[in-house]
């Protein structure tokens, strides 16, 4: 044995009994250290590890499928005000912008011709019924024959058609309103000439109001007469709601929609025509549903998850899903009434991840 072996080997002597020796003595201490570091310590790096989130408890709500489509507001009755016969204007009987009912006599085209030939035939009218009832006395006592009462019978008829004919020209002379509504500003003066394209004025009816709108095709089979919506305008937060009455029964083969009606009642005729609407169907109504907001959905490989929380813990599950809206997303399968959602830090939650909940949320 040489000289290194032998200081080697005295070294590790006097260390194993210095063990032995001073070993009872700070057991103790050293027990203490190990309880403070394995036992104390690790509560602490468990808090340290644990992630704050929002809670969304899960409760029966209803869910819609919602289309929201663009529309125009129209009257309920339009037309252009003109005459059917030309001549000059003599009367204008409207105030623009005021109410009229339905055959109010708004402008007048002179008539003074037609004036003059209607009382020419009324009283050649007179003469031809006086004969008739004298030729009618005659031939109940056989002193004419009955062609010759015959010839003044007809006479008499024809002058009537006459006396006809003119009223009917004479009616065409007057512009009168064909329905109640709103006359609009008026174009000509008393004293132009005008024809049947000469345009008088604008009447409107706005009480009810029409809705026109489109949908898609695909959704065509879906809405019937009566069917109801709701739609809001520009400039007030009110929401209005109507009834479908009419349906297009041709698809654009532009736009691959379809045209729809609804009406509005406007009895305060607060909503005028030319204004645009945003409009809303519910096609769909789901009670009871199991609703989540969008935001909590995890994609997957092999399909979609969530996480929830439970015993303090993120719990990951597997969820089928259903009718989605823009906010929320029907779960078909996967969570029950009473779970409470993870809907905050999704991308660091990970199965069994310890979970304080800032806040919970019921769903609504």
């Amino acid at each position: 044995m040489n000289k290194k072996l032998r200081i080697t080997i005295t070294i590790l002597l006097i260390i194993f009994l210095a063990l032995i020796v001073f070993y009872p003595k700070y057991k103790p201490l050293l027990a203490k250290k190990i309880q403070g570091d394995g036992i104390a310590g690790e509560p602490l790096r468990q808090a340290q590890q644990k992630l704050n989130a929002v809670g969304y408890v899960i409760i029966p709500t209803h869910l819609s499928e919602l289309i929201n489509q663009s529309g125009t507001l129209r009257p309920d009755e339009e037309v252009d005000l003109t005459f059917e016969t030309s001549g000059k204007i003599v009367q204008i009987n409207f105030t623009e912008g005021t109410r009229v009912k339905k055959g109010d006599l708004l402008a007048k085209v002179n008539d003074k011709p037609l004036q003059a030939q209607l009382e020419k035939l009324e009283a050649q009218l007179k003469m031809a019924e006086a004969k008739e009832f004298r030729q009618r006395s005659l031939l109940d006592k056989d002193a004419i024959s009955q062609e010759s009462y015959d010839q003044v019978q007809t006479d008499v008829q024809t002058i009537k058609a006459d006396i006809n004919l003119i009223k009917a020209n004479i009616s065409q002379t007057e512009l009168r309103a064909p329905f109640d509504g709103i006359v609009g500003l008026r174009y000509v003066s008393e004293g132009s000439f005008t024809n049947s394209s000469t345009k008088i004025a604008k009447l409107i009816k706005i009480s009810p109001i029409k809705i026109e709108f489109s949908i898609s095709e695909k959704y065509a089979s879906e809405i019937k007469i009566g069917y109801p919506i709701t739609f809001k305008i520009v400039g007030n937060d009110k929401v209005f709601s109507a009834s479908v009455y009419a349906i297009d029964p041709k698809i654009d083969l532009d736009t691959r929609t379809v045209l729809l009606r609804a009406l509005y009642q406007n009895k305060n005729e607060e909503l005028r025509p030319g204004t645009f609407a945003s409009v809303t169907l519910e096609l769909s109504r789901i009670d009871n549903a199991i609703a989540i907001p969008t935001e909590a959905l995890i994609p997957q490989m092999d399909g979609e998850q969530v996480f929830i929380y439970k015993g303090g813990k993120a719990s990951s599950v597997k969820v089928n899903t259903g009718l989605r809206t823009e906010s929320k997303i029907q779960i078909t399968d996967g969570l029950k009434f009473g779970d409470t959602l993870i809907t905050s830090g999704i991308m660091q939650l990970r199965q069994n991840l310890p979970v304080v909940l800032d806040t919970m949320i019921l769903n609504q």
